[in-house]
C-alpha cells in the first residue's frame, strides 16, 4: 500500500510538471539563473494575492476545488478508517483532473502550485493508521481548501 501511495505521488508530480504550461515572463534586463520547474516549486514561497486582487483560475481548477469541498462537506464516516481511504481516492481523482486540465500560466500558475502542492501530504495523512491523525489531516485539508476563494476567482 505504501509503495502504491509513493508511486501515485511520483506520478502526480510528473504529470503536474509536464502538463502545466508554465510560461512566466522573465524580464530581459534581469539575468536569472536557469532553474528546473521542480527546483522552482521547491523554493520556500508564500501564497499571495495579485497586487491585492484574486488570481484568475481556469474554470476546471475552480470546479475541481469545489468538488473537493463538496466531498469534504459530505464526509460523515469520521470514525471509519476505510472511509478515509475512499475519501482520499476521490480527492486524488479531482486533484488529478485539476493537474491534467491546467492551462494557467505565469504568476497565477505559480500561485496555484503553492496552493495545491501541500494538499498531497494532507491526502496521505487521511489514511494514517491512527484515526486521530486521519481526523487531524481531514480538518487541515478542509481548512486549506476553504482558503482557495481567498486567493483565486
Amino acid at each position: 500500500m505504501k509503495n502504491s501511495t509513493q508511486l501515485f505521488a511520483v506520478a502526480i508530480l510528473f504529470i503536474f510538471t509536464i502538463s502545466c504550461k508554465n510560461t512566466t515572463e522573465k524580464k530581459p534586463e534581469q539575468e536569472q539563473p536557469q532553474q528546473t520547474e521542480e527546483q522552482h516549486h521547491n523554493e520556500v514561497e508564500v501564497l499571495q494575492l495579485n497586487n491585492g486582487k484574486l488570481w484568475e483560475a481556469n474554470s476546471e481548477t475552480s470546479e475541481g476545488i469545489n468538488a473537493m469541498l463538496e466531498l469534504m462537506a459530505n464526509f460523515s464516516e469520521v470514525e471509519n478508517p476505510e472511509a478515509y481511504a475512499t475519501l482520499k481516492q476521490n480527492l486524488e481523482t479531482q486533484f488529478k483532473t485539476i493537474i491534467e486540465k491546467c492551462s494557467m500560466t505565469g504568476e497565477a500558475h505559480d500561485q496555484l502550485h503553492l496552493f495545491i502542492v501541500p494538499m498531497k501530504d494532507l491526502f496521505n495523512g487521511l489514511t494514517s493508521s491512527d484515526i486521530v491523525n486521519s481526523k487531524e489531516n481531514f480538518n487541515k485539508l478542509n481548512a486549506h481548501l476553504k482558503t482557495y476563494k481567498n486567493y483565486f476567482e
